[in-house]
């Protein structure tokens, strides 16, 4: 895949973050997220500090990526007065939505230190067949 085409069809991949809260009150948060392109395909690169890869869900639909999970607030003392809040708590999900051109099913996840990353390789391209092409005389 060339360069240009690679930048091109960066532009097309979707992110689609839940956030806020629910119909129930339950709050959401999108987790920070970057998605890179390397020599063998798509990496994608979650910050999930201070989860376990146990509480992380990665669901594939079609050329859609899930990432889901809950990060529990088991640290603070009840009834505690924020003076800076800024970790999010509790469920989140991100969905990623990728350009033709890579192979979901084929991906490879790993949880470190950390950080969920997502290696999703290029589809292989069968090799066109062998074909012989008939050569005319040129005489009608």
């Amino acid at each position: 895949m060339g360069l240009d085409k690679t930048l091109t069809s960066l532009h097309s991949i979707k992110r689609h973050p839940v956030g806020a809260s629910d119909a129930s009150g339950d709050t959401y948060w999108v987790p920070n997220t970057d998605v890179y392109v390397a020599d063998s395909g798509l990496v994608i690169k979650v910050e999930l500090s201070g989860m376990r890869k146990e509480d992380l869900e990665l669901t594939i639909d079609g050329n859609r990526l899930k990432i889901s999970g809950h990060r529990p607030d088991g640290c603070r003392a009840p009834k505690c007065r924020f003076l800076i809040m800024e970790i999010s708590y509790g469920a989140f999900e991100s969905i990623i939505e990728l350009p033709a051109g890579y192979d979901l099913g084929r991906a490879r996840a790993a949880y470190q230190n950390g950080f969920l990353r997502i290696d999703v390789p290029t589809q292989a391209t069968l090799p066109q067949p062998a074909i012989s092409v008939p050569i005319d005389s040129g005489e009608d």
